[in-house]
């Protein structure tokens, strides 16, 4: 499905940027992990390769600019762009301190900008290219304390309509995923520090909030964002797919 195409992924190193490396290998793509934790995108580069699959890992900060564009310049081609990585604030507008916002905005915004503007020029030249950003549901609905996160998905959001439209007349396609809930390291981790000796019961009333009565997981977001980033999604481009369990669509 994806036989001889090349993928970065940021954050492949764990949750669903893992799930996605990891598929995209198995299918067949040469997967570039950019990873901060350099464990985690060591761990996953070591697995694909246990199950033949070709991978390479660069322990990078994708709030660096300068590091990511030197990185993609060693990279021949590049087919799929996977803008996955970002971190999480809970707060509302009052309880987000400047430097809390100017964290969210580095990862989560300018991240992606940064792969985007790093990679679009080869997709150009090439006259090809699938990029797929990861969203949230927080970017088309009000979720309580979430300000600064829920701002940085918006601007995701705006990011892919913005590029698809100008990228398309060369052959490269953008959308981007709006996952609900979905189980990764990360919530187990929040549940810990937040609701210690009560993860359970909060795991539960957490995974009640989607319709469908549970979290995602990671290997869910992954096949459709294989699907998205596919030659079968030839005629999808600046998308917002939701996935959430119905939590946008059927809330109660």
């Amino acid at each position: 499905m994806l036989k001889n195409k090349t993928a970065i992924i940021t954050g492949g190193g764990s949750g669903i940027g893992k799930a996605i490396s990891l598929l995209f290998a198995e299918k067949g793509a040469e997967v570039i992990i950019f990873d901060l934790d350099e464990k985690g995108g060591n761990d996953t580069k070591v697995q694909i390769e246990k199950s033949g699959g070709k991978a390479q890992f660069f322990n990078i900060n994708i709030a660096d600019n300068q590091l990511i564009r030197g990185t993609v310049q060693k990279i021949n081609s590049i087919d799929i762009l996977v803008n996955n990585a970002g971190i999480a604030h809970v707060g509302n507008v009052e309880n987000c301190a400047e430097a809390d916002f100017d964290k969210i905005y580095q990862v989560n915004v300018k991240g992606v900008y940064n792969g985007l503007s790093a990679v679009l020029p080869k997709m150009k030249a090439q006259k090809s290219g699938a990029i797929l950003n990861m969203a949230s549901v927080a970017s088309s609905i009000g979720i309580p304390d979430r300000f600064a996160y829920s701002m940085s998905k918006g601007a995701v959001v705006g990011m892919t309509l913005s590029v698809a439209r100008d990228y398309v007349e060369y052959g490269i396609r953008c959308n981007c995923i709006s996952p609900g809930r979905v189980h990764t390291p990360f919530v187990d981790g929040f549940l810990a520090k937040n609701y210690p000796g009560q993860e359970k019961e909060m795991f539960e009333k957490l995974s009640k909030t989607q319709p469908i009565g549970r979290m995602g997981s990671p290997e869910e977001i992954a096949k459709l964002a294989l699907f998205l980033c596919s030659d079968d999604a030839a005629f999808i481009t600046g998308a917002d797919y939701v996935i959430d369990g119905g939590f946008v669509n059927l809330k109660m």
